[in-house]
């Protein structure tokens, strides 16, 4: 049986997840992996391959305490971090991403994220849309508007690969949904910190083959009683679906296994959460070389979730005793990246997005935390031609609201499906009404002049 599972993960609401996806369920119904990878008729897939790399920072950063320090407020305001200079002239971050400090250069830095709800959800860091008032079938994530719009670079590969796991049948850290783009656009979830999950050991190339003349027989009556985008055209999403299982590419992507012990070293190996959260708390860095790897194999759009940033203090530990975790681990990650990018030619091609759902309060609680703090937030771009080097926005002297250049949710997906070739002018997906759907509100909404 062909299965990724993971261990329970539970923030501050209590939600735990074990997530399931197993050839068996494939084989008997279970369309997940199928719905991937049937490239839209008539889309006109171009023969460029600009790829997005997004990291979900799931619960929400510090965005204070991270690249929007205030040294001048308050001691309850500021922290117990300081700030250093970066290689580009009057930008400073915090001391503990000195990597990052280096390579000042290649980012792009949003110190003015506003339009959350202040959910605990990834939803608008994959849609860009609010939850409320959605249409029909709910609105495409970034991955499954541009595998229905640009379809897979290969048919050994789907568009969009999304290494984070579902956590409780909620959204905190969601692969994403595929909304009116339909099914077949559902982003593929290995729920991976590696590959070990997707190989046939344990069922040989002849079963896989029977059942797959057994499906086809089963799709041909299924098709004689139903049309809908569940069933229409299934014949050809599991032949792709074994042509991947088959063919091992995408397997061999997700080993890091077979990468050089200096690369692995250079993106480090992660580390636990502090005590009360258990193994979920992995910090798993090899996922940002998974990512890599997998955009240079054909992936459009890979999204990874990374770490535990909800931080309301003990008794699991103060917003600084996670922090001095986490932003050591984010900065070695995050830095390899970079490098790794630019050493194989591809920076200019993957474009680098890290982000979360909210900020955190300005003023730090009694036990030692910061709150949720939905008024602003940050972000850090890099790569795909992107206009780096500089600061986007500011807030007032105690981070607690934008005061220059608000930057909404939308506008950086604006500016993604611009790095991929995309006119969110123009680019619309029907939705199952038949009304023509742009991926962005473009009427309030377009890509950051200052990164374009």
């Amino acid at each position: 049986m062909l299965s990724f599972s993971g261990s329970p993960f539970s923030h501050c609401d209590g939600f735990s997840r074990r997530s399931f996806l197993s050839l068996g369920s494939l084989a008997m119904g279970g369309l997940s992996l199928p719905k991937l990878i049937e490239a839209e008729a008539g889309q006109g897939i171009g023969s460029s391959h600009k790829s997005v790399i997004m990291v979900f920072l799931t619960g929400g950063p510090p965005h204070q305490d991270m690249v929007d320090l205030k040294p001048k407020a308050p001691v309850e305001y500021r922290g117990e971090f300081s700030p250093i200079s970066t290689n580009v002239p009057g930008i400073d971050i915090c001391e503990h991403l000195p990597r990052l400090a280096k390579r000042m250069d290649q980012l792009a830095i949003i110190r003015s994220l506003v339009g959350s709800e202040g959910r605990h959800s990834a939803f608008q860091c994959l849609h860009g849309y609010p939850t409320q008032n959605q249409p029909t079938g709910g609105w495409p994530c970034f991955g499954s508007a541009v595998s229905y719009l640009q379809g897979p670079v290969n048919s050994e590969f789907p568009a969009c690969v999304a290494l984070q796991p579902r956590i409780g049948g909620q959204a905190w850290s969601d692969p994403g949904q595929p909304g009116y783009a339909g099914m077949r656009h559902t982003p593929f979830s290995p729920n991976a910190s590696g590959s070990q999950g997707l190989t046939l050991e344990s069922i040989s190339q002849g079963h896989l083959q029977g059942r797959r003349s057994l499906l086809k027989q089963i799709d041909r009556l299924k098709a004689e009683l139903d049309t809908t985008d569940v069933i229409d055209g299934m014949d050809s999403f599991y032949q792709q679906a074994f042509d991947i299982l088959l063919s091992g590419r995408l397997a061999a992507a997700l080993d890091v296994e077979s990468e050089p012990t200096e690369i692995r070293e250079r993106y480090g190996y992660g580390s636990k959460e502090p005590a009360g959260y258990g193994d979920a708390g992995w910090l798993r860095n090899e996922d940002f070389l998974i990512a890599r790897r997998l955009v240079e194999a054909g992936v459009r759009v890979v999204t990874l979730s990374f770490g535990r940033w909800d931080w309301h203090g003990q008794p699991h530990g103060t917003n600084f005793d996670n922090a001095r975790d986490h932003l050591p681990a984010l900065d070695q990650a995050l830095s390899a990246l970079l490098d790794d990018l630019s050493e194989r030619g591809l920076d200019q091609d993957v474009s680098v997005v890290v982000w979360g759902e909210f900020g955190r309060t300005p003023k730090i609680n009694k036990k030692g935390g910061r709150d949720h703090w939905p008024r602003v937030g940050c972000a850090m771009l890099a790569g795909g031609g992107l206009r780096t080097g500089q600061v986007i926005g500011e807030t007032n002297e105690r981070a607690e609201f934008a005061t220059k250049r608000p930057v909404h949710f939308q506008e950086v997906f604006a500016t993604l499906y611009h790095s991929l070739g995309l006119n969110v002018d123009q680019a619309t997906i029907r939705d199952y009404s038949g009304r023509p759907r742009y991926l962005v509100d473009h009427s309030q909404y377009q890509p950051l002049p200052e990164l374009i």
